[in-house]
């Protein structure tokens, strides 16, 4: 449950803020600002001794993602120079709260290419659009790209200029009404090529001895695709040695417990780019 969202620059500044449940003060970005920085300018303990250190032994990129305070616990994200900060007052899962700001990243970087102050700045109006169809009261509702892009367009210059002249005219914005029960995949898709492609990227992580051989090893993987295929297609996809493979995530098409059983992925893909999966392998 999410009470409100503030994204703020690094300069401590409030860019855009959204409430879902009640309006939370602005005051709270002074609090956080003041928790952060009396963070950044602390000493370790095991410094405290040392009157000679003068830099700050922190930076912003150290700040915990929980700050605590009397009434709030402060969840924030840092990325690409830009704070996202959810105050929360009750009980909450941190990893739903954390997923949620990177989803909502990921989204914007997909509609806006990329997700800075001058850009959020530019399209005020589509950001809000997003934030509000995103969430319901505090709950995630439509976060698949695929289903807001057909009740948000992106911001193209032909779109902003067909959106001022409804709003001009006093034209409603269309609801789309070929909406697919499948809420990562468009309806009526069609290509004149079906294809799709699998990328699998991995970094390994080793421990070499001084004779050569190897202690220890692992690796991590992603699975990205990047489907262009017509209709609803049903995919299988089947690996040669599955049980090697461990600590799997996997994108909400496809079915675990299809996996569960028979170490298979089956799966409607959305259209377009996506991570299938991701996981990882040891050496045994």
């Amino acid at each position: 449950m999410i009470n409100s969202l503030f994204v703020i620059n690094l300069q401590g500044k409030i860019i855009i803020e959204k409430h879902w449940r009640g309006i939370i003060s602005r005051q709270i970005v002074d609090v956080f600002n003041d928790e952060s920085a009396k963070f950044i300018n602390s000493v370790p303990e095991n410094m405290n001794g040392d009157k000679d250190w003068k830099e700050p032994f922190y930076s912003r990129e150290d700040v915990p993602p929980i700050l605590e305070t009397p009434k709030y616990w402060l969840l924030n994200v840092l990325r690409d120079d830009l704070i996202w900060l959810c105050p929360v007052d009750r009980e909450v899962d941190p990893m739903l709260v954390f997923e949620f700001i990177h989803r909502i990243i990921d989204i914007l970087t997909d509609y806006l290419a990329e997700v800075s102050e001058p850009s959020i700045r530019e399209n005020f109006v589509t950001v809000y659009q997003l934030l509000e169809e995103m969430m319901d009261y505090g709950y995630p509702l439509t976060t698949e790209p695929n289903t807001l892009k057909d009740i948000i367009m992106p911001p193209t210059i032909m779109n902003r200029v067909m959106t001022t002249v409804n709003a001009a005219a006093g034209v409603a914005p269309k609801v789309p009404q070929n909406l697919s029960s499948i809420p990562w995949r468009k309806a009526g898709v069609k290509y004149t090529q079906n294809e799709i492609y699998f990328d699998i990227i991995e970094e390994i992580d080793a421990t070499i001895a001084q004779n050569g051989t190897v202690v220890s090893c692992e690796a991590h993987g992603n699975v990205v695709a990047n489907c262009r295929l017509s209709g609803m297609p049903d995919l299988t996809l089947s690996f040669v040695n599955p049980r090697l493979i461990d600590d799997v995530s996997f994108h909400p098409c496809v079915r675990y417990r299809k996996w569960e059983s028979d170490k298979v992925l089956s799966f409607v893909p959305p259209d377009g780019q996506f991570k299938l999966m991701s996981y990882s392998l040891e050496s045994h």
